[in-house]
């Protein structure tokens, strides 16, 4: 099988003059239907989107390979687009793409189409072939110079295979590396990083062989005694790959497209010895600069901090949005001018259906905190941090130290089950069984209680008394000041103890007379999931794809007053995120209470309106404040790399 067997002359477009990179998906997608492949084209055309949001595959160089492998698919299948003044399509170089391949692929697909499909990606590294075809003066010319292309990369890789299977001599002097390569789909970039760093090994003068690991199985396996001879090992995956064979050479593991992009910076310090030696226990002595990082102490602590917030998004989505809809409900059946002051508290609950929605809200808010602790510490101890880290996060959750104290939870359960499993390594084999189901249960759970109780919560629970008296001090000071300080509050920790502060002393004003506090804690509490829905929107490079994701539903929780909608931003990169968000809503706080805006009503967002003074500068207000914490967010927060 060719590469002209899987693409058909109706899918090519050499005049391509889309104006960015959806309308050139779009149009891909459009050109792979006419070729009949296709069973179900909205279902495919969400699955290349999908594709998409994991991390771009416009590569660099010039050169965009979408994919998707899906049963949407009848036959594997090509389309080309070449675009000759070139389209942002959001590159890992930032350069515009001129040619475009739209891969196809059934979920049934067998290895010979895939090794085709792998193959043409290979050959797109090639600079010479690539501005041939975008240089092509018809389909027919086009379809020629892959087919001489293709001739010549099978020649080229039966004399490689040939080679492979004869045993690599080093000689004293010369540097020999080994590399593994992997993606998840394995067609395109597993192939393209191991072309890459094969050849700029070559052009450096060393010795070099990759191991590719795509949908079509391992490839040009490494030896044993290969991977004793080599001076370290390049592991560019975004998939788990067989590591323990590693075990005491320099090691640098990065992402597949690093492969792609910097494979002259890996070799030159594989060459150079500048990489960590991996340890069989997935444990490495420290590194001073890894690409990627994947496996630094940082990364490490965002891997199990990601994989708690990961899991708890659901819950704040979920339940966030029906508690929404509870007030939705409440704020278009009552009058709450009406109301007495006391009832008003009440809002979000008052009719029967909005206390439906809120009663299912709120239970699976109340999972939040514990499901965010639970799988921070399963990350760390695998399964039997699990219940450890629930029980420190639920005494979280029902103290004051809120979801900083999960947090601290969370990594205190999985370190004090990792400590349990070194104690106990020493017990007999037969006695593998109970660790499991008794003694790491049983002792984590009253360790992790012991130390939240005793050392987490008391200093916490402390620091909120006196915030609260603080505020009771300043409360005849200038409102402009006390706002600013109440809506910057309402921000610092997010539906912890500062932000319950902050409401408790709102709600209090209240039943005071004093709407104008009120005012300025909501303004506070709504910025921080307004400004991420804005940042995500407008600095998609700052956050990962999960992120993008989520961020809209937080236009929601914000104008709903959920702040609890920013934690998983604020749990994945606090130390940027909560100082955005507090500026914002400090800001926000300060201008609600300079513009004399008033509210009677302690929960609701837009949905109480009709208690609020002054709504339209309040809009405004709100409009300001979400807008500076959204700059703030685009100029601390560091670039993602997928």
């Amino acid at each position: 099988m060719t590469i002209r067997d899987l693409l058909a002359a109706e899918s090519i477009n050499l005049n391509g003059t889309p104006a960015g990179k959806t309308e050139a998906l779009n149009q891909c997608i459009d050109l792979m239907a006419k070729s009949g492949k296709i069973a179900d084209v909205e279902k495919y055309r969400k699955g290349v989107f999908a594709r998409e949001e994991e991390g771009t595959t416009g590569i660099g160089m010039g050169i965009a390979i979408p994919h998707c492998k899906s049963d949407a698919v009848t036959k594997a299948g090509l389309a080309a687009m070449v675009v000759k003044d070139g389209v942002d399509f959001e590159s890992l170089d930032g350069t515009p793409a001129k040619i475009i391949f739209l891969i196809a692929a059934p979920n049934t697909e067998d290895n010979v189409h895939l090794q085709v499909l792998s193959k043409l990606s290979v050959m797109l590294m090639d600079e010479q072939f690539t501005n041939s075809l975008i240089n092509a003066g018809s389909v027919d010319e086009f379809l020629n110079i892959i087919d001489s292309a293709e001739k010549a990369k099978d020649e080229k890789e039966a004399a490689k295979e040939a080679k492979a299977k004869e045993p690599v001599e080093v000689k004293k002097d010369d540097v020999f590396i080994v590399a593994v390569t992997a993606c998840p789909t394995g067609i395109a970039h597993t192939y393209m990083a191991a072309e890459a760093i094969e050849k700029k090994a070559k052009e450096l003068g060393y010795q070099v062989k990759v191991e590719t690991r795509g949908s079509g199985g391992a490839k040009n396996v490494l030896t044993d005694d290969e991977i004793a001879k080599a001076a370290g090992v390049i592991v560019a995956c975004d998939t788990n790959v067989p590591t323990d064979r590693f075990d005491g050479k320099k090691v640098i593991e990065c992402q597949v497209s690093d492969g792609i992009n910097k494979a002259e910076e890996l070799i030159k310090r594989i060459a150079a010895g500048d990489a960590p030696v991996f340890k069989a226990s997935g444990k490495k002595e420290a590194s001073h600069s890894s690409v990627g990082g994947k496996e630094s102490v940082g990364h490490q602590i965002y891997k199990h901090l990601m994989n708690g917030v990961s899991h708890m998004l659901p819950f704040v989505v979920g339940g966030g949005i029906l508690i929404a809809i509870a007030f939705l409900i409440d704020g278009f059946s009552v009058d709450l001018n009406s109301l007495p002051a006391d009832q008003r508290a009440n809002f979000g609950t008052i009719t029967q259906a909005a206390a439906m929605f809120k009663g299912i809200g709120g239970t699976a808010f109340g999972f939040m905190l514990p499901i965010l602790a639970g799988f921070i510490a399963m990350s760390i101890a695998d399964r039997p941090g699990l219940a450890v880290g629930f029980v420190g996060g639920s005494i979280a959750a029902n103290g004051t130290s809120g979801f900083l104290g999960a947090l601290v939870a969370g990594f205190v359960a999985g370190y004090i089950v990792l400590l349990l499993k070194k104690v106990f390594s020493k017990l007999p084999e037969s006695l593998d069984g109970m660790k499991p189901v008794l003694l790491y249960p049983l002792l984590g759970i009253f360790l992790v209680g012991v130390i939240m109780q005793f050392v987490v919560e008391p200093p916490i629970g402390a620091l909120n008394t006196a915030i609260n008296n603080g505020l009771n001090g300043l409360n005849g000071a200038s409102a402009v000041v006390l706002g600013v300080l109440l809506g910057g509050m309402m921000s610092v920790d997010m539906g912890g103890p500062v932000n319950k502060a902050a409401y408790v002393f709102g709600t209090a004003s209240i039943a005071a007379g004093n709407y104008n506090i009120m005012a300025a804690v909501m303004i506070g509490g709504m910025v921080p999931p307004i400004a991420i829905a804005l940042a995500t929107i407008f600095f998609k490079n700052k956050f990962t794809a999960d992120e993008r994701k989520a961020g809209p539903t937080n236009f929601i929780m914000g104008l709903s007053f959920i702040t609890e909608g920013a934690i998983p931003f604020a749990a994945s990169d606090p130390l940027h995120v909560l100082p955005a968000c507090v500026v914002g809503s400090a800001v926000a706080g300060g201008l609600s209470m300079a513009f004399g805006c008033t509210l009677m009503a302690p929960h609701g967002g837009i949905f109480v309106v009709p208690t609020i003074g002054n709504p339209l500068m309040y809009l405004v207000a709100l409009v300001i404040g979400s807008f500076i914490a959204c700059g703030l967010l685009g100029l601390l927060k560091k670039k993602v790399s997928e």
